[in-house]
Order: C-alpha cells, then sequence, then structure tokens
C-alpha cells in the first residue's frame, strides 16, 4: 500500500477520494431504489423497469453536455447547481411515486432527476487527469478501485433501507450522499484551482472523433455488454439453483476480486505501453469469463468470478488513463462523460439481450456466452488500424496540478 501514499498526500486527494465515493453512490442506488419503490406502489415491474431505464437515458445524454459546459466554465459551478436541483428533484419523484401519479407523471419526473445527477466521476477523473504524469496511473488505480466498491456498498445499502425502511428512504439517502460528495468536491483546493483550458469551437461529437477515442470508446462499449449480460446471468443463475439470495453473494465476489486487483495494479509500475496494456488485460478478462457458461456449481462459480474479477479494475484504470491521454487538453470532462455515456448505454443493451437470452432456448449459458463474446470482441476492436492517438506525448501538454 505504500505505492497509493503519493496520491494520498497530494492536498485535496482525501476529500476527491472520499466525497468521488459518496458522490458516485447513489449511481448504484437510484435505479434500483426506484425500481423496487415503483414496482411497491404500481405492482408493474415494466413500469418500474421503464421508469429506472428513463432515469439512466436522460443522465447519459446529459453526462457529455455538462461535460463541456465544465471544461468551458469550470466544474465548480456545474456542480453546486447540481447539488441543490439534485435533491429537490429526486424528492419530487418520491412524491410524484408515493402520491399515485399517472405513469407517465413518474417517467417524466425519472428523466428529471436523471438529467440533474451530479457530474462527479467526470469531473474526479478530470482532476486526476492533471495531477503529476508520475501518480497519474495510481490515482486512476484508486479510481477505479473505488468505482467497483461503490456497486458492492450502493445496491447493499438500497436491500438493507428497503428491508428495515421503504425504497423511499433509499433514494432520499442517495440524494443525501449526492449532495455532500457534490460540495465536497465543488469546494476542494482541485477544483477552486481549476483553470479551464482555451480550445476552438467545435462541433458536439468533435471529441469522440479524437484520434484513438473511437476505437477506445467501442471496446469500452463491447466490454460493458458483456457485463450487463452477466449482470442479469448471476441473479437468473441464483434463482435457477433456487438460490436467490446467493446472486448478492456471486456479484459481490465479482467486485470483490476486482478491487483486490485494482489495489495491487496500482502499485505496479509497467514498462509497456498502455494500449498494449489495455489490449492484454481484455484479453485477461475474456479469459476470465470464458469459462463460466459451463459451470453448474455456485461454489465454482464464485471462485471463478472472484478471479476472473481481478483484472476488471486494471483495465478499468488502463482505460481512464488511455482517455486522459488522448482527450483534448480543453475537453477532459467531456471526454469522460462520453465514456460514461456510451458504457453505461453499452451494459443496458447487453443487460436486454442476456434477459432475452435466458428467457429463451440458451437460458443462462447463453448470456455467459454473450458476456464472453463482448470482451472478445473488445480485444478484437483494439487490434483495428486507425490513426496514431499519439499517447504519451500528451502528458507534456498538460500543467500537474495538485489535486
Amino acid at each position: 500500500m505504500r505505492a497509493y501514499l503519493p496520491v494520498w498526500r497530494l492536498p485535496s486527494a482525501p476529500v476527491l477520494l472520499l466525497a468521488g465515493f459518496a458522490g458516485r453512490l447513489p449511481s448504484a442506488m437510484v435505479p434500483l431504489a426506484l425500481l423496487l419503490m415503483v414496482q411497491q406502489q404500481t405492482g408493474s415491474y415494466a413500469v418500474a423497469g421503464l421508469a429506472a431505464a428513463t432515469l439512466g437515458v436522460a443522465s447519459a445524454v446529459m453526462a457529455p453536455i455538462l461535460g463541456r459546459l465544465a471544461d468551458r466554465r469550470g466544474p465548480r459551478s456545474v456542480l453546486l447547481a447540481q447539488a441543490g436541483a439534485y435533491p429537490l428533484l429526486l424528492a419530487l419523484l418520491i412524491a410524484v411515486v408515493l402520491g399515485g401519479a399517472p405513469n407517465a407523471a413518474v417517467i417524466a419526473a425519472s428523466a428529471g432527476a436523471g438529467a440533474a445527477t451530479p457530474l462527479v466521476s467526470g469531473t474526479v477523473r478530470a482532476l486526476w487527469s492533471r495531477v503529476d504524469p508520475r501518480v497519474r496511473p495510481t490515482a486512476y488505480a484508486l479510481d477505479a478501485t473505488a468505482t467497483e466498491l461503490v456497486f458492492v456498498v450502493g445496491p447493499s445499502l438500497v436491500a438493507a433501507l428497503a428491508v428495515l425502511a421503504s425504497p423511499a428512504l433509499a433514494v432520499g439517502v442517495a440524494g443525501v450522499l449526492a449532495v455532500g460528495g457534490s460540495l465536497g468536491i465543488a469546494t476542494s483546493a482541485a477544483t477552486r484551482a481549476y483553470v479551464p483550458v482555451a480550445g476552438a469551437r467545435s462541433g458536439m461529437f468533435s471529441t469522440v472523433r479524437t484520434p484513438g477515442m473511437p476505437r477506445l470508446l467501442l471496446s469500452g462499449a463491447a466490454l460493458m455488454l458483456g457485463f450487463g449480460a452477466l449482470e442479469v446471468a448471476v441473479p437468473a443463475f441464483a434463482d435457477q439453483i433456487g438460490a436467490p439470495g446467493l446472486s448478492g453473494v456471486l456479484l459481490a465476489l465479482w467486485a470483490l476480486g476486482s478491487t483486490i486487483g485494482g489495489l495491487w495494479f496500482g502499485a505496479r509500475v509497467l514498462s509497456m505501453s498502455l494500449p498494449r496494456q489495455y489490449r492484454l488485460l481484455l484479453l485477461g478478462v475474456t479469459i476470465g469469463l470464458a469459462p463460466l457458461a459451463w459451470i453448474s456449481s455456485p461454489w465454482a462459480l464464485g471462485v471463478l468470478l472472484f478471479l476472473g474479477g481481478t483484472a476488471i479494475a486494471p483495465t478499468l484504470t488502463v482505460q481512464n488513463t488511455l482517455v486522459g491521454s488522448m482527450a483534448p487538453v480543453h475537453a477532459t470532462t467531456e471526454a469522460f462523460t462520453w465514456l460514461s455515456t456510451i458504457t453505461v448505454g453499452a451494459s443496458a443493451i447487453g443487460a436486454a439481450l442476456g434477459g432475452a437470452l435466458i428467457e429463451g432456448p440458451s437460458g443462462v449459458s447463453g448470456s455467459l456466452v454473450l458476456a464472453t463474446v463482448g470482451a472478445a470482441a473488445a480485444v478484437a476492436i483494439t487490434l483495428v488500424p486507425g490513426r496514431r492517438s499519439g499517447v504519451g506525448a500528451r502528458d507534456g501538454l498538460r500543467e500537474p496540478v495538485a489535486a
């Protein structure tokens, strides 16, 4: 753990890590809590699923727009505005659902709350991209590990609050965490010192077309499509063997393996180029997923999920490092929000396709095969020739700032 001390000692690092963790928890809490809340009130999984999907789509659509605004004016004003708007819109959403409003009103309120989701991940990663290049990969590793923990703690917290009180309370707690995280990041020294970099006016998709970015985004989308299929397959597997409660344990083992792998990887210093690291790590993820479709024992599945998970956070660490290196210096936040938007959308598509396969003749195994195919496609995409991205050369264009 000594390798992480240089990151932790950066002036604002504890705030970015802790506030970033708190501010990201709502992304793992609100969709699930909303699903449970709407289903309890309406008795319809279809309406509940539509509300949760609308929330996610609205958040994904707004993220690049807000990221562009944060790059031009600084993230502080964006985060402060969202810290005020988000809890109010969540409160409105709770009132609409519990008040028995028409389904159209529930969907509209879900869209409003999703659109106001605080720009925490994009801001934190953009701030990490400005630290000393010597500690930047380690900072990204910590960030990726914290993100993995979010998806362990968030759903567990929702489950506990839903059982002890109600899903509405879980939505309220998520709102409080979002405000705390957003204000912590917005008032940090790193954010206050953030100086936007002037750049030429460009179209909405110019950042996506930056050399190297299309392949990176497409490979990330393929990977997340596979993860979406896996996240549906595991609960279906647990239900199939008559132990639905085991799904949380299996997914937690997967995330735990990722967390441990991320901490180990972040402490390493590799001479290998970033693109090659990314390709080999994607291959490692693919190898880890490949045997899952032929496993019938929950204990064996748990072990393989843990072992295969060890490659995930390292893969995301290198992915974030590549985005920070490729993105135009005046559009870093926007680049990270595009990554989040595309991968979240791909994960949702993977979940939908995986669910369809589970309901069909191929069953759970079909969804697990799709997970492997998605990861393998990500590897193949990295092999497609394209314009040189100039990774590594960009570090000299960034002025390191204390984070």
